[in-house]
């Protein structure tokens, strides 16, 4: 095989990539992957090859996943709220309900991901979630939306933890957050598209064929994410010991990337370890409940994106107008990301990145609710929101950094973050209750509080983490055990041959 036919990873999965029918390698190149130099030459092909396949693929499907979960505050604001009379509080329960079986199912979700094929698995959630989403143009009342959206949170559970594992069953420790900001860049995106989308919708598809603008938003979005996710499947490659678009010694590259980072190799020759004995493993270990705890404070904050539109009006943008002010919070999002994420894995300061954003965070927040002076708000909004946005995916790569083996247990502790990091929203939708207006003091301020206590806990966890280091599996063993496996599936030759 050429090295342009390594590197290339533009070609589609064929019809035997499925089949055991690998190329045979040589000693030579058992060998060479028994011999691991961190940033070869072969390291970076390597790298490159998998990332034209993956972050494409999960970018997409997340844009379309935060399209169909975010786009009710655009609704609200484009004629939900006045069509169905939604009170405050009735708006709140609409969102509370999709976070409450978010949060059940992510752990059930991420112990399933680690067993299947997370091509199909991603992709297919992502076909059904289209399809319930676009329910919710149905809808007749805020119950009938309500019952909609919790069916929309139990889909959508398994992917946000499933990308974060699936990720870390591929990438090493300071090469995740940067693959995982430019997923995460996603929220942004879809954030500002959402914003502009919305207001193209609601203001030309009002009415048309006898439907509201708003049914039109629900239903052009969720139809979009189904036709999407019938192609995604195609593209993504499953677990480095078991796709075929690998060779044998880059199959072996993988696992040994991921061994001496500590990590274990999803599908690969360590095995498997029960569903109650990963969760065990989780809930004894001290380390995750500190995580838990600086992602629960992290969503809280984040449930401003679902008051955008609605702050925004408090600005004085309202109708049409609000909706295209919401971009420029989703733009500062974007560059707060990608900035934040890329410095943390060039200069592998996580924990200090962390701390940055949070505090920056604080500083913009007060300055937004100590002012009366509608731009100076606006502006200071718009970083405040930036900051937000770039701690999600420090906090939850953090954890797979930090609890890497085994694989089911690394599963598990990123859903588990994820999932009661995400019961925060569950209170979080009640911080921003009409009567606050036009200040919303009170929810400034708890978010506020939420990013100085991430700015402090961020290295109360570094300290700990320090000082009592996790235990990982000999990297050399690992990588033996995996040329074995490989041997006995017919990717190598036997021990001895040349």
């Amino acid at each position: 095989m050429s090295t342009h036919d390594l590197h290339d990873s533009s070609q589609v999965k064929k019809a035997d990539e499925w089949h055991e029918q690998d190329e045979v390698l040589n000693q030579d190149a058992v060998e060479l992957a028994a011999q691991y130099v961190p940033g070869s030459a072969a390291e970076k092909a390597f790298v490159r090859k998998i990332d034209k396949r993956i972050v494409p693929c999960i970018w997409v499907l997340y844009t379309l996943s935060y399209l169909d979960r975010a786009n009710i505050g655009n609704a609200k604001t484009g004629g939900l709220e006045s069509h169905f009379k939604l009170t405050s509080t009735q708006y709140s329960i609409v969102l509370l309900v999709f976070f409450i079986s978010y949060v059940i199912f992510e752990v059930p979700s991420n112990l399933l991901i680690a067993r299947v094929r997370p091509s199909l698995y991603l992709s297919g959630l992502c076909i059904v979630w289209g399809g319930v989403a676009a329910l919710m143009g149905a809808t007749h009342n805020y119950q009938q939306l309500a019952g909609v959206r919790f069916a929309l949170g139990v889909l959508e559970a398994g992917f946000a933890p499933g990308v974060a594992f699936y990720l870390s069953s591929w990438y090493k420790r300071y090469e995740l957050a940067s693959r995982f900001a430019l997923y995460y860049t996603a929220t942004a995106i879809s954030g500002a598209f959402s914003g502009l989308l919305a207001g193209v919708i609601t203001q030309h598809l009002d009415g048309a064929r006898g439907i509201e603008g708003w049914r039109w938003l629900f239903i052009i979005e969720g139809v979009g994410s189904s036709f999407v996710g019938c192609f995604t499947w195609y593209f993504m490659p499953d677990w480095p010991s078991t796709t075929k678009f690998l060779t044998g010694e880059e199959r072996l590259l993988a696992a040994q990337r991921l061994a001496y980072d500590g990590l274990a190799n999803t599908g690969g020759a360590q095995g498997h370890i029960g569903h109650w004995q990963a969760c065990k493993m989780v809930l004894v270990d001290w380390r995750t409940y500190m995580f838990i705890f600086l992602y629960m404070l992290c969503t809280g904050a984040q449930t401003i994106q679902y008051f955008v539109p609605t702050l925004i009006g408090a600005l004085g943008w309202t109708g049409y107008t609000g909706q295209y002010h919401t971009i420029p919070l989703y733009a500062a999002a974007f560059v707060f990301i990608l900035g934040f994420c890329f410095t943390a894995d060039r200069l592998q300061r996580k924990p200090e990145a962390i701390t940055l954003a949070a505090t920056l965070g604080t500083v913009f927040f007060i300055i937004v609710v100590s002012t009366t002076t509608h731009m100076v708000q606006y502006v200071f909004l718009i970083l405040a929101f930036g900051c937000v946005y770039a701690l999600p995916p420090l906090i939850l790569t953090w954890v797979p950094n930090i609890i890497g083996h085994p694989a089911e247990k690394r599963a598990v502790a990123i859903a588990l973050t994820n999932a009661l990091g995400n019961s925060a929203s569950i209170y979080g939708v009640f911080l921003w209750p009409k009567t606050d207006a036009p200040r919303y003091i009170p929810g400034f301020s708890a978010t506020t509080i939420f990013m100085a206590l991430i700015a402090v806990g961020a290295q109360v966890m570094h300290y700990l983490v320090k000082k009592y280091p996790v235990e990982t599996p000999d990297a050399n063993q690992v990588v033996m055990a995996e040329i074995e496996k490989q041997r006995a599936a017919g990717n190598l030759p036997p021990q001895g041959q040349a």
